[in-house]
C-alpha cells in the first residue's frame, strides 16, 4: 500500500511499460528544449570575447572599423587579458555549479516542473544584469553568475524530468535530444555573434545576450502545459496523481493495465530502495548519496561516483575548449583569416553529428558509444597536436597542415557529438534510484559544471600568448585526459539500453559493468515486493549483489 492506495502490478517483465506513443515523443522533445540554454550560453561568450567593440570597452584601446585594426596597438595586443577572459567565461559555470546542486534539491520539494520554470526566471534576471552593464566589470560578472544559477537549475532538472517520463525503448534517443538542443544553442549563438561581430556599438554584445530571453519565455510558458513527473508523485506518496500523470505521458486511459503495471513497478521499486536508503532528515537525504560500499555496484556511493565521474570525464575531453575559446585560439594561430567562420564551421559539425546518436545509442548501447568515442578523440587530438607543433606552425606557412588541423578538430567534434556528448547525460539520468535520484542527478550535473569552470579558468592561461602559450600543444593534454575517460567508461559504466529505470536499478545490483550488456531482467519489483494479485512470479526478497 502506498499513499493510501493499493497498487497491484505484474510479474511479467515485458509488461512494465506501455507502448511508445507520439505524445511521449512530443513531451520529451519539448523538455529537451532546455538544452538551448546550456548551448547558447556556451556559444556566445567565446565570440563576444573576440569582438572589437567588447575588447575596446574593457581595455580602453580604440578601434578603427574602416581599416579593421586597433589604434595605437598591434593586433596581438588588442585582446582581453587572459585573467579577464578566464573570469568572464568561468563565472557562468561557477553559477551553474551551485544552481545544479540547488535545483536538484528544490526538485524534490516542489517538483521537477516548477523548478525548471523558476530556473527560467532566475536566468532572465541574470540576462538583464548583463545587458545593463556597459563597462562595469562587476555588474557583468554578477549577471553571468546569476544567469548561471538559472542554467544550473534547468540543466540538472531537465535531464531528471526527461529520464523519468521517457519510454525505456527510446529513452536514450530522447535524452540525446537534450544534447542536440545544446548543439543547436551553440550554433544559434555563433550565428548571432557572426552577424553582430563588426557592429561599432553596444548592440554587438547586447543582441546576443538579449536573444536568450526568447528561450526563457518558450520553455517557461510551455512547461505550464506539461504534466509533473509521475515518479515525483510516487516519491511524495501521491499515487493517484502519479497514475493520472503516467496515463497522460503514456497516452493511455487511466484504467489501462499498462498504467497500473508500470505504476506498480515504480511504487515497488521505491519501496525496495527505501529499505536500503532510509529517508531520515534533510542532511540525511544528502549523505544518503554517499553511503554504501565501494565494492557493491549498486551502492549509493558507487552510483554517485559514476554520475559525477562521468560528467567530469566528459569535460576532460576538452570539447568546450573549442566552443569557449575557439575564435581567440584560431586567431592566435595567425594562419586563419576568419576565426569566426572556422568557429561557425566547427559548431555546424557538432550540430549535424549529434542526431546520429539518436539511432546508435539504442542500436549499439551506451558503453559501446563511450568506448568508441573516447578512442576516436584520442587519435584525433594527438594528430592535431602533432601537426600543430610541426608543419602547422605560423612561421612554416603550410596552409595544407593548418587545414588538416581544422579537419581533425572537426573529426574530434564529430566523435564527441555522436558519443560522449549525449551518452553522458543519458547514463546520469538512468543510474540513480528514486530516493536519491534528484540529488544524484544534481550532484552529477554540478560535477559537469565544476570541471567546466576549472577548464574555463585555466585554458586562457594555457593558450594565452601572455601566459603559457601552449597553442596547438594543448591538444596533447586533451588527448591524454581522453585516455582517462576511456578507462573510466570501460570499468565503471554499465549497459542500460532498453531497460526501464527500475530494471536499470536491478541490473546494477546483479552484474558488473563489464558484463552488463548481456543482462536480462528475470523478475519485476512488483513481484519481489508482493504487489501482484497472485503468487506467480514471486521471488525472494533478497537478491544477490555483484560488483
Amino acid at each position: 500500500m502506498a499513499g493510501g492506495v493499493v497498487v497491484t502490478g505484474t510479474a511479467d517483465v515485458g509488461r512494465v511499460e506501455a507502448p511508445v506513443t507520439v505524445k511521449a515523443y512530443l513531451i520529451c522533445a519539448f523538455a529537451a528544449f532546455g538544452g538551448i540554454f546550456f548551448g547558447y550560453d556556451t556559444g556566445w561568450m567565446g565570440g563576444v570575447l573576440a569582438m572589437p567593440y567588447f575588447i575596446s570597452l574593457y581595455t580602453g584601446i580604440p578601434y578603427d572599423y574602416n581599416t579593421a585594426s586597433p589604434i595605437g596597438a598591434t593586433k596581438e595586443q588588442f585582446v582581453l587579458p587572459s585573467s579577464m577572459q578566464s573570469l568572464f567565461t568561468s563565472i557562468l559555470s561557477c553559477g551553474t555549479f551551485f544552481g545544479a546542486l540547488l535545483g536538484g534539491d528544490i526538485a524534490d520539494f516542489v517538483g521537477r516542473r516548477p523548478t525548471i520554470i523558476s530556473g527560467c526566471f532566475v536566468f532572465a534576471a541574470g540576462c538583464i544584469m548583463q545587458i545593463s552593464s556597459t563597462n562595469q566589470e562587476v555588474l557583468f560578472v554578477f549577471g553571468r553568475l546569476i544567469a548561471g544559477c538559472g542554467v544550473g537549475f534547468i540543466s540538472a532538472v531537465v535531464i531528471l524530468y526527461m529520464s523519468e517520463i521517457a519510454p525505456k525503448k527510446v529513452r536514450g534517443a530522447m535524452v540525446s535530444g537534450y544534447q542536440f538542443c545544446i548543439t543547436i544553442g551553440i550554433l544559434l549563438a555563433n550565428c548571432v555573434v557572426y552577424a553582430t561581430q563588426n557592429r561599432a556599438d553596444s548592440g554587438s554584445y547586447r543582441i546576443p545576450i538579449g536573444v536568450q530571453f526568447l528561450w526563457a519565455i518558450i520553455l517557461g510558458v510551455g512547461l505550464f502545459l506539461l504534466p509533473e513527473s509521475p515518479r515525483y508523485y510516487v516519491k511524495k506518496g501521491r499515487i493517484e496523481d502519479a497514475a493520472k500523470a503516467l496515463a497522460y505521458v503514456r497516452g493511455q486511459p487511466l484504467e489501462s493495465d499498462y498504467v497500473k503495471d508500470e505504476l506498480a513497478e515504480i511504487v515497488a521499486n521505491n519501496e525496495y530502495e527505501l529499505q536500503h536508503i532510509p529517508q531520515t532528515s534533510y542532511v540525511g537525504s544528502w549523505t544518503a548519496c554517499f553511503k554504501g560500499s565501494l565494492s557493491h555496484g549498486n551502492s549509493s556511493i558507487r552510483r554517485t561516483i559514476l554520475g559525477a565521474g562521468l560528467q567530469c570525464m566528459q569535460q576532460c575531453t576538452g570539447i568546450n575548449f573549442v566552443f569557449y575559446f575557439g575564435p581567440p585560439f584560431f586567431k592566435q594561430l595567425g594562419t586563419i583569416s576568419n576565426p569566426f567562420l572556422i568557429s561557425l564551421i566547427t559548431t555546424l559539425v557538432n550540430v549535424l553529428s549529434t542526431p546520429i546518436s539518436f539511432y546508435t545509442i539504442e542500436k549499439f548501447g551506451r558503453r559501446a558509444l563511450l568506448l568508441t568515442g573516447a578512442t576516436g578523440m584520442i587519435v584525433s587530438q594527438f594528430i592535431v597536436g602533432a601537426v600543430g607543433v610541426t608543419q602547422g606552425r605560423e612561421e612554416v606557412h603550410n596552409n595544407a597542415a593548418v587545414q588538416a588541423m581544422i579537419a581533425f578538430i572537426c573529426i574530434n567534434i564529430a566523435f564527441f557529438a555522436t558519443t560522449w556528448g549525449p551518452t553522458a547525460w543519458v547514463v546520469v539520468g538512468e543510474v540513480f534510484p528514486l530516493p536519491i535520484r534528484s540529488r544524484g542527478v544534481g550532484i552529477s550535473t554540478a560535477s559537469n559544471w565544476f570541471w567546466n569552470t576549472i577548464i574555463a579558468v585555466i585554458t586562457p592561461y594555457l593558450v594565452g600568448a601572455d601566459e603559457a602559450d601552449l597553442g596547438p600543444k594543448v591538444f596533447f593534454l586533451w588527448g591524454s585526459l581522453c585516455c582517462l575517460s576511456l578507462t573510466f567508461a570501460y570499468f565503471l559504466v554499465p549497459e542500460l539500453k532498453g531497460l526501464s529505470l527500475e530494471q536499470a536499478d536491478m541490473c546494477m545490483q546483479e552484474v558488473s559493468p563489464r558484463h552488463s550488456a548481456g543482462w536480462k531482467p528475470s523478475h519485476t519489483f512488483a513481484a519481489e515486493m508482493h504487489h501482484v494479485e497472485d503468487n506467480k512470479g514471486l521471488v525472494n526478497d533478497t537478491v544477490e549483489e555483484k560488483v
